[in-house]
């Protein structure tokens, strides 16, 4: 079978924690704790540093994590085979801290504290970016609208969206650390072509 139609071993067990997390929280009777522990809640008694870690294997209802690692499996495992396991799970959690770093500047500038911040969206960010920097022709279905578009658009589009929406503090999201974890894995992605690592 064609290696592109099967799942590589990072993207398959970041699926697999990341459901198992979610099934924790929504059904022991320790999920509030786990949500509360292992939550970023910058701002808060209970923030701890290694929260910028743990967030990203949280997540707030089924719709949040389904559409999550959707787009993890979608993109993550042309970019697995391309990166290899050990640095394409390095990009991930470098995008993901990232990610969280970012949205914390941000809300640190605007005066947003406390933040709650969870789910994987900002490491799912940095591989949309990367897969759209390492096949920008590549042409990608979106789901809402169902068009089709050049995976190079599609990234500029859905940037500029996340920059607005984030200005204009659109919606409980947290649009910055979707763009955060584009620019780093932007930056990470040059420093590696730099250093002739890898090639795009």
């Amino acid at each position: 079978m064609n290696r592109y139609f099967q799942t590589p071993p990072v993207v398959k067990n970041l699926i697999i924690i990341n459901v198992l997390v979610y099934m924790a929280t929504a059904l022991l009777p320790v999920g509030d704790t786990i949500m509360q522990y292992c939550a970023l809640s910058l701002g808060t008694p209970y923030f701890h540093t290694y929260q910028f870690i743990t967030y990203m294997f949280l997540h707030a209802n089924f719709e949040h994590i389904f559409f999550n690692m959707f787009a993890l499996w979608m993109f993550g495992r042309t970019l697995e085979y391309e990166l290899g396991s050990q640095r394409f799970l390095t990009f991930y959690m470098v995008c993901g801290v990232g990610a969280a770093l970012i949205q914390y500047l941000t809300a640190l500038a605007f005066g947003e504290l406390p933040l709650l911040l969870v789910g994987a969206s900002g490491a799912v960010m940095g591989l949309l970016l990367a897969f759209g920097v390492m096949h920008p022709n590549a042409v990608i279905m979106l789901l809402i609208p169902p068009i089709p578009m050049k995976a190079k658009w599609f990234v500029i589009i859905y940037a500029v969206i996340e920059l607005f929406l984030g200005w204009r503090g659109v919606g409980n999201v947290a649009h910055f650390a979707h763009v955060g974890g584009m620019l780093w894995g932007f930056l990470l992605l040059h420093w590696w072509k730099r250093r002739g690592t890898i090639r795009f």
